[in-house]
Formats: C-alpha cells, structure tokens, sequence
C-alpha cells in the first residue's frame, strides 16, 4: 500500500471509531471525565513504608556495609537534681533528642513534610543503641503514657527523643569544700557499635539546652559547657563517644549559717572565762569543757554529710583550729590554777629549807657544847681560821626574810596568774583573727584559681 492510503485509512478510522461508527461527543466526554485515583491512608502508607511487606529489616543499620551512620545528639535539661558528696553522683532529669538519615525511610507518596509516629512504632525501625557510660541509674517515664516522639521525614531522616531521669557518676576534687568548684561529666556512647558504623556528634546550634527556672539548692550551674569526645578504646573496637562537662560552683551560704558562724561563737564563748574570777574553778572548768565537747559535736556533723576522703578539707583545718583554740582556753586556765597554787609548794619548801637549816645549827651547837665541857672551847675555829669561844657558838638561828612572808608570796603568785589571763584576753582574739585572715585569702584565691581553671 501507498502512503497516501495509510494516511486516508488513519482518518477514517479517527472519525468513525473501530466499529466503523461515528464516535458520539458524549462518549468522549465520559472518558475525559473519569474519577481520580483515591489517595493512599495513613495505614497503608505506614505499611508500604515500614510494614512486613515493605522489606524495611530493623535490625540492619542504614547505609549496611557502607559508610557510618551520623547520629547528631542535643540535650534539654528540664531539671538538675540533687548533687551527692557522700556518693559522689549527681541527678538529672533531661529530654535526649537524636537525629539520623536512614535512606530506606524516604517518601514522595504522603503530602506531609514529616510525619508524627506513635511511640510503639520503634520496634518496626533501626535505632542507635545508646547508652550513657557513667550511669548509676536511670528510668524511663510512663505517665501518662510513653514520653517518647518519634518524627519521619521526607527526606528520611528520623528524630527520636525521649525523657529519661539520669543519676549519673561525678568524682569530686573536696580539697577546698565547701568554698569549691565541681565539674561533673555526661557520656554518650555506643555499645554495640565501632566507629566504622556509628557516629556521634553535637547538634551544631544548642547541643545542650538548660531550662529558664532552672535553679539548683546549693550550687550555681556556670552557663559554660564544654562539648568534647570521649572516643573508647576497648578490645572490641574503638566505641563513638562524647560528652559535656557541667562547672558547678558551690554556694556558702548554708555552710556559713550551719557551721562557721556557729563555731566563731562557740571559739568567742570559751574567751570568756578569761574575764572570770580564778578562784571560781567550777564555772571556768565547766565553760571549757562544754565548749570543747560542743565544738567536738559540731566537727563531728560536718563530716556526717563528706565521704571519708584521705586528704584534709578547708572544712576540716577549720574545724580542726577552732577545737584547738577552745581546748587551749582549758588548758589556759589549768596553768593559771597551777601558777596560782604555786605560793603553798613554795612555802612548803621554804619552810623544809628552814628546819634542815636549823637542824644543821643544832648539830652544831651540840659540838660547840661538847668541845666546851672538855676544856676544849678555845680550840673552835671559824670558817675564816679565828678561834671562836664557846659561848659565841650557841648563836640564835637566823630569822626569816621579809619575802619569806606567806601573804606577800601568794599576792605575787596570785599576781602572776592573772596576768596569765591578761596577756590570753588579747594573745587568743589575735591569734584567731590573723588565722581568719590567712584562711579566707587563701580559700578565697585558690578558688578563683579554679574557676579560671575550669573555664
């Protein structure tokens, strides 16, 4: 056949239809006009996406044999709990948040930029197996049901957040307790994973959020954090991690009301006895005593709440100078009863000094006599080598000094104890005034150091 009867057929064909009729408009109309495809539900879709028929396997990773899955991480602190001395753990309460591109999770078919999934989808996708490596405790939360989000995106990047309460491992340094400074740490790592298929990393903008009313009962939480990683060299493999460093600098203030100003008192009240007659023993033993055995209690409370640390703590040197200054107050006042008592022994030996010196005269005077009786008198020599008569030798013993007076020897005694306790009523306010002087330069430098350091 010719073209031009190819051509003529074609036309023929056109106007009349295959049954060699002419076509009715109405027909054509209807076939313009047909229904649209119904669009997928939110239930198929699901299915199509992650369902058994979709050949979506959870326990592969994304990217399988290939590079490693990039899981970028921020935190949301909602509220920081309380930080323990004697266990050395602090607690947390906190929203972990983690994002990751899984290609396999892709759509076009679903208008929606994203999609929000009920928490028990989970278990049908591939999630990184977290955990955090200096965990005491945790627990997730349930009421008033699963506090978990899970977000799909389009282009198949998966948010999954979830609330945990943490109690977390913090070693502290109390050297300078409680005038210091704690950094306490938080570990993301993996576990079952090396670095070859799982990576963690910060969120580039606010990888750690705080909470506005965040306040904490003792310590200031610097707005300083520092981001790091903490990489985990094991025999398995070298293991994902980083982590963030929380400063906390410690406030005084119950520490001031509780303890110190407590025994400044109690060191101020043992200075009293100075100011007490030396003769009211009671009054002065019994203040001692009981400022020594309340600053004994009051050292003892402060370390209830300390581990037992091997080194000493600004508390303890404290602590430990007060009880001294009030036990030295007791001593004191054991030296001026002594030095007070002193006058008794010293006439006691003056007046044993005194008969020995008047025995030894009548020892003798009794040879004198006996030389005499014997015609013998004349041949008594002196010490410088003179000839003594006989009657010279019963002289009268000599009497006593002015000085061996007892009221005169007790005034002085007495004296001397008081001024004892003179030179204490201003040796012992002065002493304990340099000591606070060098104590709180000292803690008060060494703990700008470190907060410098820390930062």
């Amino acid at each position: 056949m010719t073209p031009s009867i190819y051509h003529s057929l074609f036309i023929f064909l056109a106007l009349h239809g295959p049954n060699g009729r002419p076509g009715s408009c109405k027909e054509e109309i209807k076939t313009t006009n047909r229904p649209a495809p119904k669009p997928m539900s939110p239930s198929d879709f699901l299915d199509k996406l992650m369902g058994k028929t979709s050949g979506y396997d959870a326990r592969i990773r994304p990217n399988f044999k290939g590079p490693p899955v990039n899981v970028t991480c921020n935190i949301f602190i909602n509220s920081f709990g309380s930080i323990t001395e004697t266990t050395m753990d602090y607690r947390l309460n906190v929203f972990l948040r983690q994002q990751w591109n899984d290609p396999r999770l892709a759509y076009r078919e679903y208008p929606d930029d994203s999609l929000d999934l009920d928490p028990s989808m989970l278990d049908s996708i591939w999630k990184p197996d977290l955990f955090f490596a200096n965990e005491k405790g945790a627990n997730f939360h349930e009421v008033t049901t699963d506090n978990k989000l899970l977000r799909i995106f389009q282009n198949g990047n998966v948010l999954y957040s979830i609330r945990l309460t943490l109690i977390l491992s913090c070693p502290m340094n109390l050297k300078n307790f409680p005038m210091d400074i704690q950094t306490c740490t938080m570990q993301l790592e993996s576990f079952g994973y090396t670095m070859n298929d799982l990576i963690f990393e910060w969120l580039d903008e606010g990888p750690v959020q705080v909470a506005d009313d965040l306040m904490l009962p003792q310590f200031v939480l610097k707005e300083e954090k520092d981001l790091g990683y903490c990489t985990k060299h094991y025999n398995t493999g070298k293991f994902t991690c980083i982590e963030v460093k929380f400063h906390l600098e410690r406030q005084m203030g119950y520490y001031l009301i509780q303890m110190y100003i407590p025994s400044l008192l109690i060191v101020i009240l043992s200075w009293v006895s100075f100011w007490i007659n030396m003769d009211a023993a009671p009054a002065r033993v019994g203040l001692g005593i009981t400022t020594v055995l309340t600053m004994t209690t009051q050292s003892s409370g402060s370390r209830a709440s300390l581990p037992k640390v091997s080194y000493v703590k600004a508390i303890d040197i404290w602590m430990a100078v007060c009880l001294l200054f009030v036990f030295a107050a007791l001593l004191e006042y054991a030296a001026v009863n002594f030095v007070s008592r002193q006058h008794k022994e010293f006439i006691r030996l003056t007046k044993k000094h005194r008969r020995q010196r008047i025995e030894e005269e009548l020892v003798r005077d009794s040879r004198g006599f006996y030389f005499r009786g014997y015609g013998l008198g004349h041949c008594l020599q002196g010490k410088d080598g003179t000839a003594v008569e006989g009657s010279t030798v019963f002289t009268a013993p000599p009497s006593m000094p002015a000085y061996y007076d007892a009221d005169a020897i007790r005034k002085r005694f007495v004296d001397q104890a008081k001024r004892i306790d003179t030179i204490s009523r201003a040796v012992f306010p002065m002493s304990f005034l340099v000591f606070n002087v060098f104590y709180w330069i000292t803690y008060k430098v060494m703990r700008q150091e470190d907060i410098h350091a820390s930062l």
